[in-house]
């Protein structure tokens, strides 16, 4: 059994890429809703502009946990680390 605390996390430049590009959505709708609230726009757009951002960071955060789960909880698990497995189930717990 190796060294909870040598596990690495590991993430493919594929998998990084798509996630980092959802950001950027996320991110470009954020400041589109930055922008309309700083020209008095109407409330009701305000609101439909930020359950779009909710809902695409939701989405990313679903991809996250999905990413890691079959990738970094199964070789932890392979590695014995149970506090990553721990630290993981908090986060998520956070996130829902």
């Amino acid at each position: 059994m190796s060294d909870p605390t040598e596990h690495s996390h590991y993430h493919s430049s594929k998998e990084k890429k798509r996630q980092l590009n959802r950001l950027a959505k996320a991110t470009g709708h954020l400041q589109h809703v930055k922008t309309m609230i700083e020209n008095d726009e109407d409330c009701a757009d305000v609101l439909i502009q930020l359950s779009a951002v909710e809902s695409a960071l939701h989405s990313l955060g679903k991809e996250i946990i999905n990413e890691h789960m079959t990738h970094c909880i199964i070789h932890a698990i392979e590695d014995g680390d149970t506090e990553a497995v721990e630290a993981f189930q908090e986060a998520i717990k956070k996130f829902l």
